[in-house]
């Protein structure tokens, strides 16, 4: 017999920064990009909670303990003439993970993009994850292999903006 693990996924607000802040570390050190975090508490009250955020955040809670998040936003398909969500981040504690909890999460926002009339919800993985990408197959994920993926940033992005 399968046991039930309860699941409560709850909006994060700006007093959850710091519970954030700790489920984005322990994202990077998983992923091996602890090095590439320069988010604080501040920022994320203001950029993730603030008046003018475009993201929004969830955060699982086991037994009244955070055990794993999501952070997403709204893109656009042009193809489908439908917003979407993109999900950003989802992090389950290793010691929580087996108990359906990143399902769930991934439920409650395919369950939010339903009722937003969203097209899809898409998220990247890293190419060696292949628990997450196994999982996410499981699910009836579909990889995009077709695409690759662009980024600029820093230096290259302010360049970027001062050509002309």
């Amino acid at each position: 017999m399968k046991e039930n693990f309860e699941l409560t996924i709850i909006k994060a607000e700006k007093k959850d920064a710091a519970t954030v802040l700790y489920f984005i570390k322990q994202l990077a050190e998983y992923e091996k990009l602890s090095h590439e975090v320069e988010a604080t508490v501040e920022q994320l009250e203001e950029t993730l909670f603030g008046e003018n955020s475009k993201a929004e955040c969830v955060i699982g809670y086991y037994e009244n303990k955070p055990v794993g998040f999501a952070i997403f936003f709204h893109n656009y398909s042009t193809f489908l003439a439908k917003p979407g969500i993109y999900l950003e981040d989802l992090f389950v504690l290793p010691e929580m993970r087996g108990k359906g909890f990143g399902k769930k999460l991934l439920q409650h926002l395919a369950q939010l993009a339903v009722e937003r009339n969203c097209g899809r919800l898409e998220w990247w993985v890293l190419n060696w994850n292949k628990p997450a990408i196994d999982f996410y197959k499981s699910l009836g994920a579909v990889p995009m292999d077709e695409w690759t993926v662009f980024r600029v940033k820093g230096n290259s992005l302010n360049k970027l903006a001062d050509e002309n």
